[in-house]
């Protein structure tokens, strides 16, 4: 059965999930913690993405973020991939890293932002990396130390938690601690994590109870919420046309895309397939992975396939390609230009 395409739009909140793969550890040390850590904060700086929470487990990572103009894939992709690059070179090893592609489920905001952001930070107790909540106020590799203001860092969002409990910081932060305390005892919450508006309402049980009262009602695996916000959700997902979706209507895919840069660069395919390093295949093999990745939607893995080249080298040829096609204006056309029509580079 195909995967559903993720839901995202300016203003969403999303729970993200990462899992290492057949739940290996991710992080061996806290050199490993700094390194993801400094990648988070360099991302979120570029895509101006929030994040609310945030807790770092051996072998998983829970993340609360809001996405802003840019999407939610451009921060994880860039994250996810230069993490395992340098977990690899780090500890030499090879292969996947991570287990198949991240969670992510669309939250609603009014319902669950403080009972995600209490969930997320205490993680850690419940993985037993601390014994209690005074441990768990000084531990560093977590929002909730920040919320209080023991570990102070400028990328995380702290004012969407602080504000829900007072205008003042000291008080909302005591109102915050006793607030975070009460759910110790919950333990793991799977409607948290799952997603689904069945869960949202405890259940089939739930649900039926809705249908016996003659509300309507709608589930998605992707989305936690009641059931206006789902409806809303997926109403947006299906108005707003991914680039990828539209490109791919319009016979876009690897092969053409190549076939577009040839023509444009004068670079022939064999040589932008493969590692050759002029100035002018340079430019055309940078410009065939930014389109590839960003207005396609491929992974930088499947470009570094496709290229022969390595995975390091896609993303920096890719980086080169963004700045370049920004500054000549340049974008795939709707439609087969003819010879007389296609940019000149």
């Amino acid at each position: 059965m195909p995967r559903k395409g993720r839901i995202d739009f300016p203003g969403a909140l999303h729970h993200v999930i990462i899992r290492g793969i057949n739940r290996s550890s991710i992080f061996m040390d806290d050199d490993d913690r700094r390194a993801f850590i400094s990648r988070l904060a360099r991302g979120i700086d570029k895509t101006k993405v929030s994040c609310i929470a945030w807790a770092l487990i051996p072998n998983h990572v829970h993340l609360l973020l809001q996405t802003g103009p840019h999407p939610l894939t451009r921060l994880m992709r860039s994250l996810l991939t230069g993490y395992a690059l340098y977990f690899n070179k780090r500890h030499h090893r090879v292969g996947y890293l991570f287990q198949n592609r991240y969670k992510s489920i669309l939250v609603d905001k009014k319902i669950y932002l403080l009972q995600l952001v209490r969930y997320i930070h205490l993680n850690p107790l419940r993985a037993g990396l601390v014994p209690d909540i005074s441990r768990l106020n000084t531990y560093p590799w977590s929002g909730h130390s920040t919320i209080i203001g023991i570990h102070p860092v400028d990328w995380q969002d702290t004012e969407s938690t602080l504000y829900s409990f007072g205008k003042r910081v000291g008080d909302a932060r005591k109102k915050y601690l006793k607030f975070v305390a009460k759910g110790v005892t919950e333990g793991r919450r799977e409607d948290l994590t799952g997603g689904g508006l069945l869960r949202s309402f405890g259940g089939w049980e739930g649900v039926l109870e809705l249908k016996s009262k003659g509300k309507r009602w709608r589930g998605d695996e992707r989305i936690l919420g009641d059931s206006d916000f789902v409806e809303n959700a997926m109403a947006i997902s299906k108005e707003q046309l991914t680039r990828k979706e539209m490109w791919k209507s319009q016979g876009w895919d690897l092969d053409s895309l190549m076939e577009y840069v040839e023509e444009i660069s004068g670079v022939h395919c064999k040589n932008i397939i493969g590692k050759i390093r002029d100035h002018k295949t340079s430019k055309a093999r940078s410009l065939f992975t930014w389109w590839a990745i960003e207005e396609l939607g491929y992974s930088a893995t499947s470009i570094s396939k496709f290229c022969n080249i390595s995975l390091s080298s896609v993303l920096n040829s890719a980086k080169r390609g963004g700045i370049y096609i920004k500054n000549q204006h340049l974008m795939l056309p709707a439609k087969k230009l003819s010879l007389k029509d296609r940019p000149l580079l």
